[in-house]
């Protein structure tokens, strides 16, 4: 995506979490995503503010996005939210603060894929993995 004009990323982390089974004792490492609904609630408030956008589509089943979507929705009642929930999931309580929401359907995902290879500005490729076919 950052080869792409117009288009701006805003990175969260991910944290470095242990985990334990409490039967055996056992221990394996998972990674736990911070900060992605904070970004995303950050730049809706602030494209709102600044009237970035007529209609904004958020692509989550986040409910701690219900706070800024009903936000934007009472301050500015011009603008629109849409919320595009992945496959699989949904949140009835950000459909109900949003002015619409769909369901991403596994065919429109599947072909919405980037492409096989990728070439930045730099001329480096980047290959998308036969997993993600």
């Amino acid at each position: 995506l950052a080869v792409s004009p117009n288009t701006h990323i805003h990175y969260g982390r991910f944290l470095k979490k242990e985990r334990r089974c409490n039967s055996c004792g056992a221990s394996w490492l998972t990674y736990e995503e911070k900060m992605t609904d904070v970004n995303i609630a950050v730049e809706l408030l602030d494209d709102a503010r600044y009237d970035r956008f007529d209609t904004a589509i958020i692509v989550s089943a986040d409910s701690d996005l219900v706070g800024p979507v009903k936000n934007v929705r009472a301050r500015l009642p011009e603008k629109r939210v849409v919320i595009a929930f992945p496959p699989d999931r949904h949140s009835v309580d950000l459909r109900k603060a949003a002015n619409a929401s769909f369901t991403i359907g596994r065919d429109a995902l599947r072909d919405s894929q980037l492409p096989d290879i990728i070439v930045k500005p730099d001329g480096h490729q980047l290959s998308r993995p036969d997993s993600w076919a």
